[in-house]
């Protein structure tokens, strides 16, 4: 039986980073999908739908591959943060988290058209801020520049010394893909990682 492709549905070079931990080949396509959120959608909702349409949207294409979509939507009081985009909002974003906790909504999808597969998964981690002041906010958006990440905080560096504590069973969520979750979903859909090594050595 041939080994399918995968697809990774994202442009995010930490998605595409986290992917090649796992050591297969696979390809990037962008989703091309409608990011905004729906009327009364919750964060955990939205980064649930988002990560099936960026699947879906792709898989359309790719009906044979096992294709991966992965959302992520931070959420404090029950609102949406998204990625901050600029230095002032960055500041206000860290300015409303400090000292508290925020919840990480990240979603990951797998779909397999070919074999009637669709799966998604929710790995919500919880992160609870230092109580941190004005300058030490400063100097970590200046050395770090986290403008593209959800809630300005890159944990996988310089991000990680904003935080007191992080609640997860699925460690790599909080970077942006579940790796624990992903690896399991692509295993039902027919593509085991340390099933076929020889294969995936020659598709290198």
């Amino acid at each position: 039986m041939a080994v399918p492709s995968l697809i990774l549905a994202s442009t995010s070079r930490y998605r595409r980073e986290l992917l090649e931990r796992l050591r297969w080949p696979f390809e990037v396509a962008a989703p091309h999908v409608d990011e905004r959120p729906h009327a009364g959608e919750s964060p955990a909702d939205l980064a649930l739908r988002l990560a099936v349409e960026k699947a879906r949207a792709v898989a359309s294409r790719h009906p044979d591959a096992v294709v991966i979509g992965s959302d992520q939507v931070a959420e404090l009081d029950g609102e949406a943060i998204g990625k901050p985009g600029a230095h002032d909002r960055a500041v206000a974003q860290l300015r409303r988290m400090r000292g508290r906790a925020v919840v990480f909504h990240t979603a990951v999808a797998v779909v397999r058209r070919s074999a009637g597969y669709e799966r998604v998964e929710h790995a919500p981690v919880r992160v609870r801020f230092r109580d941190l002041d004005d300058a030490a906010i400063e100097t970590y958006l200046r050395l770090e520049q986290p403008y593209d990440c959800a809630g300005s905080a890159k944990c996988e560096t310089l991000g990680i010394a904003l935080l007191d504590a992080i609640d997860s069973d699925d460690p790599t969520a909080l970077v942006g893909l579940p790796l624990i979750r992903t690896s399991r979903l692509m295993r039902e859909a027919g593509l085991d990682v340390l099933q076929v090594p020889a294969a995936a050595g020659a598709r290198r």
